[in-house]
């Protein structure tokens, strides 16, 4: 297999291709808008709204933390994540620089 050529990119867009791998696994995405839902952080609850192991599940949580993309704090022996609002927001920002670029020149194509 082959390594991946990231030399030459901009910093910038190498970390948010990070980012977007991260998120492009259903099981991540489902945690990120479970969290997105919620008012407060969230424990286990994960574990019996998803179809996968509790193991599992933390593996996820851990990629989705590894990217900051949530932030997780611990009280005894319970977690409770929440999301990383200034991750989201340079993502968001990112993306929306992307989109304005492509609406601008949809005219042209």
């Amino acid at each position: 297999m082959g390594i991946t050529k990231t030399a030459g990119f901009a910093i910038k867009t190498n970390q948010m291709a990070q980012i977007l791998k991260v998120l492009g696994h259903p099981a991540r995405l489902s945690i990120i808008q479970m969290l997105a839902k919620s008012s407060d952080c969230v424990g286990n609850e994960f574990v019996a709204q998803l179809p996968l192991a509790q193991p599992t599940i933390s593996r996820h949580l851990a990629e989705l933390k590894k990217a900051e993309l949530i932030q997780g704090s611990i009280d005894g022996k319970n977690i409770s994540y929440c999301i990383n609002s200034k991750r989201w927001n340079q993502v968001q920002h990112f993306l929306h620089n992307i989109t304005l670029e492509i609406q601008s020149n949809k005219e042209r194509c």
